[in-house]
């Protein structure tokens, strides 16, 4: 109904041109009248047209292309909206990441002021044990020290002693002397 309201617009428009007046003294509705050909050329092509039903056609390829257009349309807002949520994902990644690499960090230095702390405490405890050691080794030379001087001094007294026992002494006293110890040393023994 519209196409046909619409044909007999463009018809009533055209007719009412003044092209469409008499021509030098021929009929208006004259095959001579070449504007009354192409107007009817024209009406009979809009009628094919609409036999055919092209401005159906036509309007519902433009239904179909404004509705593929909309999927595009919803189809990008989709993917921005895909693309914002996986920004700010990686957003909230790279917050995350980034504060574990400063409690990283901070556990770096404090195991390192640890392992510091400890290696002084080594230390003292390595110092302490070696001049423990060394005290030890001092010590332990001068009771050497007492002990051979001590020995030398026992020595010097027996040696002294001998002579002065043997100075002092006849043969037959040593002779008795000697006597008397076998027989002493005999009594140990058994």
């Amino acid at each position: 109904m519209k196409h046909i309201l619409t044909t007999s617009l463009v018809a009533g428009f055209v007719a009412g041109t003044p092209a469409f007046a008499a021509v030098e003294g021929k009929p208006f509705f004259s095959l001579y009248n070449t504007d009354i050909v192409v107007a009817i050329a024209f009406v009979i092509f809009i009628g094919i047209l609409v036999y055919y039903k092209v401005p159906g056609l036509l309007s519902g390829l433009l239904d179909k292309r404004a509705d593929g257009i909309r999927a595009d349309l919803d189809e990008a807002r989709k993917l921005r909206e895909e693309a914002q949520e996986l920004r700010a994902s990686f957003e909230r990644k790279h917050v995350e990441v980034q504060a574990e690499a400063e409690r990283i960090v901070a556990s770096a230095k404090e195991a390192a002021e640890a392992a510091a702390a400890q290696a002084q405490v080594d230390l003292a405890d390595s110092i302490k044990r070696r001049m423990k050691a060394a005290e030890d080794q001092i010590a332990s030379a001068e009771a050497a020290a007492i002990r051979d001087v001590r020995n030398a001094a026992v020595n010097v007294a027996v040696a002294a002693a001998g002579d002065v026992i043997r100075k002092n002494t006849s043969a037959e006293d040593a002779d008795a002397m000697i006597a008397d110890s076998i027989k002493t040393v005999e009594a140990q023994l058994h």
